[in-house]
């Protein structure tokens, strides 16, 4: 079971952060479109509030259906976290989360319906 992790969810509308620290789970809506630097830096700046290190979490993104711009996005930061930071990446589709809370989020991961492989996103044309 994953413990500690960092969700995200940019797919075009509502764009949001999730974050676990052993049982508190802390939700952060995105404040503006973001490119690969804004992200980063959003994240980081999650992890700094939070006084924890990436090292110690798996990440866990949507992999759509959604903005083209938004998925190619957080795939591009995620797969570059995961190579820096030798972190486990998971994916999930936006369809097998009814609600960005912790609830939902604890269901996706006890239905196992997280995927190993990044390599499938889903666009919306």
């Amino acid at each position: 079971m994953i413990k500690n992790f960092l969700i995200i969810s940019c797919i075009g509308s509502d764009d949001k952060l999730g974050l676990r620290i052993n049982k508190d789970f802390f939700i952060y809506k995105l404040k503006q479109k973001n490119n690969n630097e804004k992200l980063v830096a959003e994240i980081l700046q999650l992890f700094k509030k939070h006084n924890v290190k990436l090292d110690d979490f798996t990440v866990i993104v949507n992999q759509g259906p959604g903005s083209f711009s938004g998925i190619r996005t957080s795939l591009a930061v995620v797969k570059g976290l995961g190579i820096s930071k030798q972190i486990k990446i998971f994916g999930y589709k936006n369809t097998d989360l009814r609600a960005f809370d912790k609830q939902n989020v604890e269901k996706l991961l006890s239905k196992n319906l997280i995927e190993k492989k990044l390599i499938k996103p889903i666009y919306l044309s």
